[in-house]
């Protein structure tokens, strides 16, 4: 086998390796190990403050003050604190004639910077923190509270469940996909990855980030070199509705990708100090791997050019590149579910490099923008 045969086939089994194989190696490593026991209920329901960071969210602040103060947790033990990022509308006004016991009209520095001031301000011995757009379950702040039972977990992430109004965009798939993985993660090493939109903190746990890191990917992988575990928990719902398109959602993933390379370089997740072997085995697998992709597709793209002259076989592999790239293109003309669920692949792939790009040429992002037509 050639040089240039090796390096095909190795782009292509990292490729299959992350979407397939490791989801594959997960199932079988929980059928191995068994279910963990049920971490036990909490003695007395924890002190909790519950932080929705806003910008201009004078739309939904009110209704989302409304679903926080209506949820089943003692009211006595629940704090409400909206940090409003230097927003322009009347966010922050709306917010306290709502019943927030607490609102911060903060200058504009970025959804972290609004949460890392909440939780400074917060009393609470949990930090839950919520998206301004989504609407939690009733129950879902008890559900978190529960997985945090367990003392060594340190962070716990919910479910979302998204409300799909019937556009082009495919996240719905994807994010059953998404979902499934991290159940099978979180009874294994512990989940890689969150949601802004529902998940909580201990307070000791908690880490004051830069402005170019997320609680979503940042806060697994850290607290886990800091011997805490990071769980999911699949009953503690809320609901978002979906970026409408897919380019939209293009859109939204690669202002998330631009912060990309601060969490894996700066914050650590590239670097194995800290991480216990299953973990790790998780992180390289799901993450490191995963955004790797984009230049994965193209090392498997060019070496398959090379390749033409070898067999039948490279002429077929070839074609199923082109007839994915093909699917994608055809699209938005031809809104069929295979063609829409190859564009969303495609466009979702490159906005991992196109997020790093705009990091190369803008620098380290800060303020963060609502994705269109999720309000």
């Amino acid at each position: 086998m050639t040089v240039v045969a090796v390096v095909f086939w190795a782009a292509v089994g990292l490729l299959v390796y992350t979407h397939l194989g490791y989801p594959l190696a997960l199932a079988a490593l929980t059928r191995l190990r068994g279910h963990p026991p049920a971490a036990p209920a909490p003695a007395e329901a924890p002190s909790v403050s519950l932080i929705v960071a806003a910008h201009d969210e004078q739309e939904v602040i009110e209704a989302k003050v409304a679903n926080a103060l209506a949820l089943d947790y003692p009211r006595e033990r629940l704090e409400l604190i909206v940090a409003s990022d230097g927003s322009a509308d009347r966010t922050a006004e709306l917010a306290r004639a709502a019943g927030a016991d607490l609102v911060l009209d903060l200058e504009r520095a970025g959804k972290v910077g609004a949460q890392n001031a909440a939780a400074e301000r917060a009393s609470g011995t949990v930090l839950a923190f919520s998206d301004a757009n989504a609407t939690w379950d009733v129950g879902a702040l008890r559900e978190l509270v529960a997985a945090l039972g367990d003392e060594r977990v340190g962070y716990a992430c919910g479910r979302v469940r998204f409300i799909d109004a019937g556009g082009t965009n495919q996240e719905g798939v994807y994010w059953r996909y998404e979902l499934a993985v991290r159940g099978l993660e979180s009874r294994l090493g512990g989940v890689t990855g969150g949601n802004g939109a529902i998940y909580a903190v201990r307070r000791e746990a908690y880490i004051a980030l830069g402005p170019a890191s997320s609680h979503d990917l940042s806060f697994p992988f850290m607290l886990s070199k800091r011997g805490w575990r990071a769980v999911y928990a699949p009953l503690a719902l809320a609901e978002e509705k979906l970026v409408p398109t897919v380019e939209g959602e293009f859109a939204r993933k690669r202002r998330m990708m631009r912060g990309l390379f601060d969490e894996v370089v700066r914050d650590g997740m590239l670097s194995p100090r800290g991480y216990r072997p299953l973990y790790a085995f998780q992180i390289a697998s799901h993450r490191l791997v995963r955004y790797l992709s984009p230049a994965l597709h193209v090392i498997a793209l060019l070496a398959n050019l090379f390749l033409l002259g070898e067999g039948a076989l490279y002429v077929v592999t070839l074609a199923a590149q082109l007839g994915l790239l093909a699917a994608a293109a055809l699209a938005p003309a031809l809104p069929l579910r295979p063609l829409l669920l190859a564009r969303y692949y495609v466009l979702v792939t490159a906005s991992i490099a196109a997020g790093l790009w705009d990091r190369i040429r803008l620098g380290t992002p800060g303020a963060w923008e609502k994705a269109a037509g999720t309000r």
